[in-house]
């Protein structure tokens, strides 16, 4: 990606923010990074937009009626940042994301006088992140989950089929997607409840009704469309990355028994539709952009629809942790990095539209599990504990073969830079006991 002056000046290793908590080297939300979300407060209980540094949200519809923060061209008088989703703010496209986190960063540098010593401006500004209230980004018109790691397909395809030939043939020649549910995506913190479903044992001829037995995370990224595409117009893959917002975590739970009955012959159904969790906070593919990496190496060489030249996969490392309830300490389960994806996101996006599906604005492209190499790189507790042959021991005693009810898993993710770090925050997620039923 060609980078002008004032975006580069944006990822500067050695630019700092007066709001100091922002250049500890540790911090997820540094000046480089200004991720978008939506968030409330006691103050103002309406949801709003908002950007993520250091320790505290800046306020953008604040910064916008002060004439701090200016739209480009005609979208300059709108007032998109007092909604409550960002999904108008990314109608405006690209130039506007850009220049909106331009002056941001200009702003919120520690030499800018502006904002840093006009103090009554400044407390109606900046909320402190722990006084405030996360919300669901955007409203999600669509969600897509893909299936685009070579390591974790090959070893569900080992484990349940043959691994001698554990990807079925189409795995190497597109993205293996579903539609999903988006009206289940819920934010980080939001409880789960254990799904009931039909589970088949392996010793009676026909299924039972319960609880899932075995409730499982998957390690995902996902990408929300800032710029949608025409129906019957496909968005090419040289293109794709252009209609790219921004990132987030995601983990799409996943109830394995309910899944493995109901799986044949259209996939996941109720398995999958009772809850996917993401983070508040969007990542920037601009802010993304010191981290990219090349992808590896696809072999079949891709149809040329799937074809982009250039580096198109980054550096994010992942990790997964588990606290039972009560516990004090949570057991790091998985460490993994979102370069080992075989398929990428420019070419998910372009295999979507290519049948001329329209994709729309806010729209959700989970990754599918992330799996590295290693054992302890796996994305799921399908993999780690080999379908619950191998439980994991947790720190304070106890094992895990598949999540309990009262366990909480956190994702994180961030990309490693010189002396600072672009991070994604959390994605959390509780599970409650399912229903019972009479």
């Amino acid at each position: 990606m060609k980078v002008s002056s004032d975006l580069q000046a944006t990822l500067d290793a050695s630019r700092k923010s007066w709001i100091e908590a922002a250049n500890e080297p540790a911090c997820d939300f540094p000046i480089q990074n200004l991720p978008f979300g939506i968030f409330s407060d006691a103050h103002e209980g309406a949801p709003r937009a908002g950007v993520a540094i250091g320790d505290t949200i800046v306020d953008l519809a604040v910064l916008q009626a002060a004439g701090l923060l200016r739209l480009p061209g005609a979208a300059a008088s709108q007032d998109v940042f007092s909604r409550d989703t960002l999904n108008d703010f990314i109608a405006l496209g690209r130039d506007a994301w850009r220049s909106v986190r331009i002056q941001l960063s200009s702003l919120l540098a520690r030499e800018t006088a502006t904002l840093r010593d006009d103090a009554g401006l400044r407390e109606r500004a900046l909320v402190p992140q722990a006084d405030a209230t996360l919300h669901l980004p955007v409203q999600i018109p669509g969600y897509t989950d893909f299936y685009s790691s070579k390591e974790h397909a090959t070893n569900v395809g080992s484990m349940f089929r043959d691994s001698k030939n554990a990807l079925l043939p189409n795995w190497s020649e597109m993205p293996i997607g579903y539609n999903g549910r988006a009206s289940s995506v819920v934010v980080s913190g939001t409880p789960v409840r254990r799904p009931n479903g039909q589970l088949k044992l392996p010793d009676q001829e026909r299924p039972v009704f319960g609880a899932c037995r075995k409730l499982d995370i998957e390690l995902e990224t996902g990408f929300i469309v800032g710029r949608g595409n025409a129906l019957g117009e496909p968005i090419a893959c040289a293109d794709a990355e252009d209609h790219i917002f921004g990132m987030v975590l995601l983990n799409d739970w996943s109830a394995r028994d309910i899944q493995q009955w109901e799986y044949v012959p259209l996939g996941p159904f109720n398995a999958k539709t009772f809850a996917t969790t993401i983070s508040p906070w969007i990542v920037t593919l601009d802010a993304l952009e010191p981290f990219r990496v090349s992808q590896p190496m696809q072999e079949p060489q891709p149809l040329e629809y799937l074809r982009h030249d250039g580096a198109h996969a980054f550096d994010i490392a992942l990790e997964v942790t588990l606290r039972p309830q009560q516990a004090q300490q949570a057991t790091t389960i998985s460490r993994t990095n979102f370069r080992h994806m075989y398929w990428t996101m420019a070419q998910q996006l372009a295999h979507h539209t290519v049948s001329g599906c329209n994709a729309r604005v806010g729209d959700l492209m989970g990754s599918g599990t992330i799996s590295g190499p290693a054992e302890d790189a796996y994305g799921s507790l399908l993999e780690l504990t080999w379908n619950g042959k191998n439980p994991l021991e947790l720190k304070e005693g106890g094992r895990r073969a598949f999540i309990e009810d009262g366990d909480e898993l956190t994702l994180a993710g961030w990309c490693q830079g010189d002396g600072y770090r672009v991070g994604f925050g959390k994605c959390v997620g509780e599970i409650l006991p399912a229903h019972t039923h009479q």
